[in-house]
């Protein structure tokens, strides 16, 4: 990697994906000696964000912390991967505006793969009424126009997801490609 830091976030439906990804991500990154910190969605609202709904107004003010503290990390050089689903472009965009160096993967897959998976049992709990804006059935999301990097987990491999990912960041410029055949040899 550059001597600079950056913001890798993940965007995406519920159960598409991105912790898994993300976690791996930053495995293979801490495994190349790189200073990686993951803010995941779920873990953020258990203690930075708590007390924020899931209205439009909380779920921006959700995305603008998560942007500031990704924003701290960028400038101090490490590697701030966000896992948030962040449903809307508007706040996507005003992270990357924020942040500075920032790559954008869409974690894209299905919602009907998404709801099979229901890792958490939203989609369960939104159909039933239990939960109110969930994302994908009662709430928009937004896919972006122009992500640096899509996956589709519906169609690859977990390995396969991450190897595109790194790979995508190797021709970007923000990992060395000597650091990622090292890991994983045959790789870019």
């Amino acid at each position: 990697m550059n001597q600079h830091g950056i913001t890798i976030w993940f965007t995406g439906l519920p159960s598409s994906g991105k912790t898994t990804l993300a976690g791996l991500v930053g495995n293979a990154l801490r495994a190349m000696g790189l200073p990686v910190e993951i803010l995941d969605g779920d873990e953020v609202r258990q203690r930075l964000t708590k007390g924020l709904g899931f209205s439009r107004e909380d779920r921006f003010e959700n995305i603008s912390r998560i942007a500031y503290v990704a924003r701290l990390l960028t400038r101090v050089g490490a590697v701030a991967i966000v896992a948030a689903i962040s449903p809307y472009r508007e706040m996507r965009n005003r992270a990357r505006a924020e942040i500075g160096p920032f790559v954008e993967i869409h974690v894209n897959c299905p919602l009907a793969v998404c709801m099979q998976r229901d890792v958490k049992g939203l989609y369960a709990k939104a159909l039933a009424g239990e939960i109110k804006n969930l994302t994908g059935i009662s709430d928009p999301y937004e896919p972006p126009l122009a992500p640096e990097i899509v996956v589709q987990t519906d169609k690859e491999s977990v390995e396969q997801s991450v190897g595109l990912i790194l790979d995508k960041l190797v021709s970007l410029g923000h990992l060395s490609a000597e650091l990622v055949r090292a890991l994983a040899p045959g790789r870019t």
